[in-house]
């Protein structure tokens, strides 16, 4: 109870001490109830014209409102001073509020409206027969007029603090994003500092690898030269041949490391597709016909000529083919296509190899193109998950897009290179 005490005297102090205007507006609304007050009840002892009951009326009207206009928005800003939205979620609130405005307005108008009528029946039924009706009405009037006066001075204070609210919401929402673009540059940040150490430790260990197995390659080599007998033999066969597979995955992982840190250098001169196409299909005849697939060649008879890096070219088209050899089923066919795609904007080169895979492919091409993902789950061939990781780190590299196409057991995979001038040639 002293709380509430104490608030209410908070309250009233700091009305008051904006006496510029609530203390004129104090005196004017107590000067026209009493006037007001006055009028009514002389209205029953003597006559009283209409136009003077009129007059007096819009007077009084005229003070009561004026003095409603200067202390009613004071009143309003102490009730509602710490209202402040604590989200964007405001407008429930503030629709709550005015809802709550209007009815305790209208709950105080019907009731002095009650009152006014219940004061002009008295004048018309209850014996003030030398009363002036005049007035009864004009406490009808005055009642309504005081009325639209208390809802525009509302109107005015919840727009106004409707527009404050979006204003503090404004701030809250910049905030917020501040906040959220803060996070997401120490995430990107975070994430580009932590593919750089893996990208460095591949690198490094990579590099760390490659000088004793070679050494080991370079003595596996001699022992080969020894007169073994033939168990010793199949044994360094064996180890050799997996020594090659091991040197083959290291260079591999410094090749994507290389690229994905942007250190790579190209030799961009004028190359044609078809050709290179044909080339390591050559290359590869004597693996092609040990596969027992069927490679059909589809090469457009268009102009394949293309700006970029002949050997890296090779070793993405390359990979492209040794994936189908160790992924395809037996006794299928091997689709290998180019051709020019053409739109409003620019042309495109186009290289698709489609081949049917012989296990359940149950991936997407965000996973099968991570290193060392591979589609045989099983890891029944002797792929190491490097080969599309490669293809699409250099087609990237180059300036072209690598894509993955799945349906079924229909294992598409096309590059996309844009034509350029050879001109343009770096």
């Amino acid at each position: 109870m002293d709380i509430k005490w104490k608030n209410i005297a908070k309250n009233m102090k700091s009305f008051f001490s904006n006496g510029k205007r609530t203390i004129p507006g104090v005196l004017l609304i107590l000067i026209g109830i009493i006037v007001l007050g006055v009028l009514l009840h002389e209205a029953k002892l003597y006559y009283i014209s209409t136009r003077q009951v009129w007059k007096i009326g819009i007077i009084v009207n005229a003070v009561i409102g004026f003095g409603i206009w200067l202390t009613l928005p004071v009143l309003i800003k102490i009730i509602y001073q710490d209202w402040r939205p604590k989200n964007s979620d405001f407008y429930p609130e503030w629709k709550e509020q005015w809802k709550h405005q209007q009815r305790i307005l209208l709950i105080s108008c019907a009731i002095l409206l009650f009152a006014s009528m219940w004061f002009l029946n008295l004048q018309m039924n209850g014996g003030w027969y030398y009363s002036n009706f005049a007035t009864g009405y004009l406490a009808l009037v005055t009642t309504m007029i005081q009325f639209t006066v208390v809802e525009m001075v509302l109107i005015k204070f919840m727009r106004s603090r409707l527009d404050l609210l979006m204003e503090c919401v404004n701030e809250i929402n910049k905030e917020r994003l501040k906040e959220a673009v803060d996070l997401e540059k120490q995430s990107i940040e975070k994430a580009a500092k932590s593919e750089q150490l893996k990208v460095d430790l591949i690198s490094n260990v990579s590099h760390d690898l490659k000088t004793p197995l070679t050494s080991m390659v370079g003595y596996l080599e001699l022992l080969k030269k020894e007169d073994l007998t033939d168990v010793p033999r199949d044994y360094v066969e064996v180890i050799s041949d997996k020594a090659e597979k091991l040197k083959e995955m290291i260079e591999s992982l410094f090749s994507i490391a290389k690229a994905s840190s942007g250190n790579m250098d190209f030799n961009m001169e004028s190359i044609e597709l078809n050709r290179l196409i044909e080339q390591i299909l050559a290359d590869m005849e004597d693996r092609i016909k040990k596969s027992d697939l069927s490679f059909v060649t589809l090469l457009t008879d268009e102009d394949t000529h293309m700006i970029t890096d002949n050997i890296h070219m090779y070793r993405i088209c390359q990979n492209l083919i040794e994936n189908t050899l160790k992924y395809s089923a037996r006794n299928t066919r091997v689709f290998v296509k180019t051709f020019i795609e053409k739109s409003l904007t620019e042309q495109r080169l186009c290289l698709e190899i489609t081949n049917t895979a012989g296990y359940m492919m149950d991936f997407d091409k965000e996973d099968i193109v991570e290193r060392f993902a591979r589609g045989d789950k099983a890891r029944s061939s002797e792929g190491n998950g490097l080969g599309l990781a490669i293809v699409s780190t250099y087609t990237g590299a180059l300036g072209g897009s690598f894509d993955i196409n799945i349906d079924c057991d229909q294992f598409k995979a096309m590059l996309y290179f844009p034509i350029e001038d050879e001109n343009e040639a770096v």
